[in-house]
């Protein structure tokens, strides 16, 4: 394990944490400002990219800035991250992911704890999930390769912002996100029995994902 795993861990705690308090709080006020669905999406679209690209610049040399157990599963497929330390950041991932969430339940005078009742168990949900997620994987992969890691920040949020509206699902592509959302009945939310299976699509399309870079945008060494 990397010596600096724990500030590693206290990095993606932190930015897992504030990332969900951005999905979930920015829906929140939407659905506060305007009952227009498309107007919603689009302030939830634009707070959480704005955000993400933030978070990214502050942590990314601190630990890679995953907040995404599909990514760092992907780190961990390429060798920079032993087994072990790879089921930390996973673990602090989610940890951070709820803390966000259910700070934004606070602060937005709800129940702490919120369960969600937005069901979204439906194939054309998942099928959006694995393009979702194999789309966010091959930015990132298709960014590094190249050698362009300073541009990272502002790719990830630019194809989370469009996917959020090219995609049925939104783009949950994140399996830290979707357990965390369950904990929000809002706009954003998503009910427990209906994570499970965006999960499991998520890892299909990163593994997707990994195998097509590998012919299109090979590892040098």
């Amino acid at each position: 394990m990397p010596k600096d795993l724990p500030k590693r861990l206290t990095a993606e705690f932190v930015g897992t944490f504030f990332l969900l308090l951005a999905v979930v709080g920015s829906g929140i006020m939407a659905q506060n400002l305007s009952t227009d669905i498309g107007l919603q999406l689009l302030q939830n679209s634009f707070a959480t990219a704005g955000a993400l690209t933030c978070l990214i610049l502050t942590f990314g040399r601190v630990s890679g800035a995953h907040f995404n157990p599909v990514v760092t599963l992907w780190a961990r497929l390429e060798g920079d991250l032993d087994t072990k330390s790879a089921l930390n950041y996973a673990v602090v991932q989610v940890m951070g992911g709820i803390f966000g969430v259910i700070a934004a339940n606070v602060i937005f005078e709800l129940d702490a704890i919120n369960w969600s009742t937005r069901d979204r168990s439906d194939p054309a949900l998942w099928l959006s999930e694995i393009i979702a997620t194999f789309g966010l994987l091959m930015v990132i992969i298709g960014v590094v390769r190249t050698r362009k890691d300073h541009w990272v920040a502002v790719s990830v949020a630019a194809y989370i912002a469009g996917a959020y509206f090219f995609t049925s699902s939104t783009s949950f592509a994140n399996p830290a996100v979707t357990i965390a959302r369950t904990f929000s009945d809002t706009f954003a939310g998503i009910e427990p029995a209906s994570a499970p299976m965006f999960i499991l699509c998520q890892f299909i399309g990163c593994l997707l994902a990994v195998a097509v870079m590998r012919v299109t945008h090979p590892k040098q060494t």
